[in-house]
């Protein structure tokens, strides 16, 4: 597990390339590499995982192939053998140390033999010379770049702050990236919030050269040909596969740990991880004081059933303003989720308890329909059910969203198109491929908000710590397993999850598999309100002074969305001011950066 960065095309200096190095030293502070030639770069931070004592990157093989890796590899056992019987030879067992004689056997479809999550580049320098990117099928391990086709050059990184700090790329906001923010939490699709970067979709490989430019291919996803009679036999088989899946996760050469929210998900995966790892400790974090959403006693319960060594994470809510403009710094980007500042205390607790390695249950909602938006889209009519399923994405409703732009914005919007607009065409898209509406929404979720909602975070907050998360849900083979179900296996009514609940059963407590579910975040309806301190620092964060500065919020408006939270709290005021407050802040960061960036890259 690693950051990585580079460019192909164009100069940098030394001291260019070790800024971005030391601004994602947190996600590889273990061994720093780089190397570089006649306009190009290659640069690891790493993150030591597996086999601790080898693993020095770029990769190469031969003067003229050089690879940087972020992730792990899972089959590098099986490949390795593979690629021997084709004459390669290896000299440790890191696993990415497949990844050279891969390539050179199998050329740019080389991704598509690897099972696991990562992000990795390619320099060939034979021939033709070619950057080659790619990322895996779930789009679990993130990169950012720039392609500046005048210089005939690009630039990548694992994170975005350290891709900015390079000299020569743009630092303008994308003037739709606020709309597309309230709209769907973060913005979905290849643009990040900077109008010059954009960020390479999930399982696909983009091949790079001076003379032709950028070209990107989306590998296929093979969905599972299986098929099953009955929700019991499909059970069965979904907690085998997952077993399997478990245990392949939990390879490492360093101690690995489990995620137990007490939810049914990372609860079945902290149930399937104890059967493979012994004295498992598992993590659950809450808040200090009462709280609703309070879910320990449950991740307490699993942690009896099957074991493990609980450790309970506190939050302190009045930490929260301080630490927001750290979660905020770490994301590169806005991201609406109140979770996010739960997750980033949540790593901290696991690598200041010695562990470097996680466990979740994340991604289990998109692919077995669990959200209650899918759900309620599956029930509602014809004309309705689009335009409601994209309301329950949204940051910010629709109608309020407006309300809160400025006049110019709004026309800007009109004139342009709004993300509505676009999320309900591409949604409108995939409905018209397959005339299913399960199925369309199940790719638009695993397409678009998955990779850039829910992993980015995950990513980011973690390595911010320097903790691996692996995440048997992104898993192809579970994922490719949900995908060919009957939809009745995944949701009936308002019963989602189906087969997942059947694969749990005799493995969780039946308090947890009969809990209604609720969501595991942070209950900022009960934070935001008199005398609590994240209500002084909206307040103070969204100033009008503040707005005015960014020019598409009308500050009357927001100041009154914030009186209205005060004298009739609600779900949807508090959320739409966590919103705005993070985007403030992301902005002010921005901003601040933009100003230093420069001369810290020079200095460093």
């Amino acid at each position: 597990m690693c950051r990585i960065y580079g460019h192909f095309g164009g100069e940098h200096s030394a001291n260019h390339l070790r800024a971005v190095a030391l601004l994602q030293r947190h996600g590889g502070p273990d061994a720093q590499y780089q190397a570089a030639g006649d306009g190009w770069a290659l640069g690891n931070n790493r993150l030591a995982i597996m086999d601790l004592d080898h693993g020095d990157q770029p990769y190469t093989l031969g003067e003229h192939l050089k690879v940087v890796f972020n992730g792990e590899i899972y089959n590098h056992d099986e490949l390795r053998t593979r690629l021997r019987s084709f004459g390669y030879t290896f000299h440790d067992h890191c696993d990415g140390n497949i990844l050279p004689a891969l390539y050179d056997h199998y050329g740019a479809g080389f991704a598509e033999h690897l099972d696991g999550m990562f992000a990795i580049a390619v320099l060939d320098l034979r021939r033709d010379p070619t950057l080659v990117l790619a990322t895996d099928q779930a789009g679990m391990k993130p990169l950012y770049y720039r392609w500046d086709r005048q210089r005939g050059a690009l630039y990548f990184s694992s994170e975005l702050p350290a891709l900015l700090s390079l000299p020569g790329i743009g630092w303008d906001p994308w003037l739709p990236g606020l709309d597309a923010y309230l709209a769907s939490k973060t913005p979905f699709g290849e643009q990040t919030m900077v109008d010059s970067v954009q960020v390479l979709p999930r399982a696909t490989t983009a091949l790079f050269t001076a003379a032709g430019g950028l070209r990107t291919v989306r590998r296929d996803d093979t969905a599972a040909d299986e098929q099953f009679n009955d929700l019991e036999s499909a059970g069965a088989r979904l907690q085998e596969v997952l077993r399997e899946q478990t245990r392949l996760l939990a390879l490492a050469d360093v101690p690995i740990s489990a995620i137990t929210s007490g939810g049914l998900d990372s609860s079945l995966v902290t149930a399937l991880l104890a059967e493979t790892v012994p004295d498992l400790t598992s993590f659950n974090i809450a808040y200090k004081g009462d709280w609703p959403f309070d879910e320990r006693h449950f991740a307490r319960e699993v942690a009896e059933r099957h074991g493990t060594r609980y450790h309970q994470v506190e939050a302190d809510p009045a930490r929260f303003p301080e630490l927001l403009h750290d979660v905020v710094w770490h994301l590169g980007q806005p991201n609406a989720d109140p979770i996010s500042i739960s997750t980033y205390l949540l790593f901290q607790a696991v690598r200041d308890a010695g562990f470097k390695v996680a466990v979740t249950g994340d991604a289990a909602d998109e692919i077995f329909g669990g959200y209650g938006r899918i759900k309620q889209a599956l029930l509602d009519g014809e004309g309705d059910w689009a335009h409601n399923y994209l309301e329950a994405l949204a940051a910010v409703p629709g109608k309020l969203r407006q309300s809160l732009y400025t006049d110019d914005y709004r026309a800007y919007l009109k004139q342009h198109g709004s993300a509505y607009e676009t999320l309900r065409d591409t949604l409108g898209k995939k409905f018209g491929d397959t005339g299913d509406r399960l199925a369309a929404i199940t790719s638009f979720e695993v397409d678009e908000r998955l990779p850039a909602y829910h992993l980015r975070r995950v990513d980011h907050l973690s390595m911010a710590s320097s903790v691996e998360v692996r995440l048997p849900f992104c898993q192809s083979a579970v994922t490719r397993l949900a995908l060919g179900l009957r939809e009745e296996f995944r949701v009936r009514g308002q019963e989602g999850k189906r087969a997942l609940y059947q694969a749990a059963r005799g493995l969780l407590p039946d308090s947890v598999l009969n809990r209604p579910k609720q969501p595991f975040t942070l209950p900022i309806t009960a934070m935001l309100r008199p005398g609590e301190a994240l209500l002084e620092h909206a307040r103070e964060t969204l100033s009008p002074a503040a707005l005015r500065a960014g020019g598409q919020l009308d500050a009357a408006a927001v100041q009154n969305l914030i009186s209205s939270q005060i004298e009739r709290p609600s779900d949807i005021s508090a959320l739409a001011i966590w919103s705005l407050m993070v985007h403030q802040i992301w902005r002010e960061q921005l901003g601040a950066v933009r100003t230093t960036a420069l001369p810290i890259g020079e200095a460093a």
